[in-house]
């Protein structure tokens, strides 16, 4: 006896040239924000031994790398900064100087490249000699004069020319804080995209290397980043950071929380983003390199899954490759 399916929708399958006309989701180069580690020098590169194929650049190679980014189509960078541990103090004035890495970063991209969109990280960790998010009181991190350094932290990076603000340090209130001191000082067009669900997670780990806070770190970060089993809480942060002023959200870690993603799309409606962070990049970059996957389509397929889960773009480590697949006609 041969059985008949009632519906056979293996046809839609059947033929490139079919496939694409059905496809539900695209992933472009516009839906990629590429992290770039910022150190201090002139020429310099240093590897990231724990992110192979991540290097650190000094000012100068990272306008370079900005102008390749932007003739990739890249539309976005986002600047982190390696700082000089002898800068790194309890109350983190380096994060407000002028003259910072980050902040002379923007400005030298900003005067070479001027159509590529720069975003930062509005983040203590970088400064902060204990290698936290926040100031540190007797071994409490303190909200409310964490917010104060916060904002001053902010209004440098608007002033220095920043188009993105990404702040990441999940301390209460502070979104709504940096929003008043942007309309005070005329910073009316300054967008931030909040990190508004940012677990307390275990795939940071390359990234702390990257910018040099690992060592610093002193505790953890569970009074502040979110608890990974919580989804009802992070949906209830990423309401209040947009009813305090935030433009985008994201989510981070991204491959472990798209479910977040999916809900925080269905739910606001708003652009949301997605971070695949140091650990998740590490790991496709460590099997691929030991032969156990392919590395380039696991690369682009770990991409499709944000766009899958509702995400209008991500930032990821992977962008220049994978801006250049997309060029290419991946499929």
């Amino acid at each position: 006896m041969t059985f008949t399916p009632a519906s056979r929708l293996r046809r839609l399958r059947r033929t490139p040239a079919l496939r694409a006309l059905v496809r539900e989701d695209r992933l472009s180069t516009d839906d990629l924000i590429w992290p770039v580690f910022v150190c201090d020098g002139e020429g310099i590169t240093q590897e990231v031994a724990s992110m192979p194929g991540v290097i650190r650049r000094s000012v100068d190679l990272t306008v370079e790398a900005a102008a390749e980014a932007h003739a990739a189509g890249i539309r976005v960078i986002c600047l982190f900064p390696y700082t000089d541990p002898s800068l790194k103090t309890d109350l983190c004035e380096e994060a407000w100087n002028p003259e910072n890495l980050s902040n002379r970063a923007i400005r030298a991209i900003k005067a070479e490249v001027p159509d590529i969109a720069v975003m930062t990280d509005v983040a203590l960790d970088p400064y902060n000699a204990q290698g936290h998010d926040g100031i540190v009181r007797d071994g409490v991190i303190v909200n409310d004069e964490s917010v104060a350094a916060l904002v001053k932290m902010a209004l440098a990076q608007a002033e220095a020319g920043a188009d993105i603000l990404g702040p990441s340090d999940m301390m209460d209130g502070r979104i709504a804080a940096m929003r008043e001191a942007f309309e005070g000082a005329g910073y009316i067009d300054t967008t931030i995209m909040s990190y508004a669900a940012k677990y307390a997670s275990a795939f940071y780990g390359p990234f702390r290397d990257a910018v040099g806070a690992s060592g610093a770190l002193k505790g953890d970060k569970k009074t502040y980043q979110l608890d990974p089993f919580n989804a009802e809480e992070g949906l209830r942060c990423v309401a209040r950071d947009l009813d305090e002023g935030a433009d985008m959200v994201m989510v981070k870690p991204g491959m472990p929380y798209l479910d977040l993603c999916h809900r925080v799309k269905e739910t606001f409606g708003v652009p949301t983003y997605a971070y695949q962070v140091s650990g998740e990049y590490a790991m496709i970059r460590a099997a691929a390199g030991n032969g156990w996957i392919d590395g380039e389509k696991a690369m682009m397929e770990s991409l499709m899954a944000f766009r899958r889960a509702g995400c209008d773009g991500v930032l990821t480590y992977f962008a220049p490759e994978a801006a250049a697949l997309i060029r290419a006609g991946w499929e």
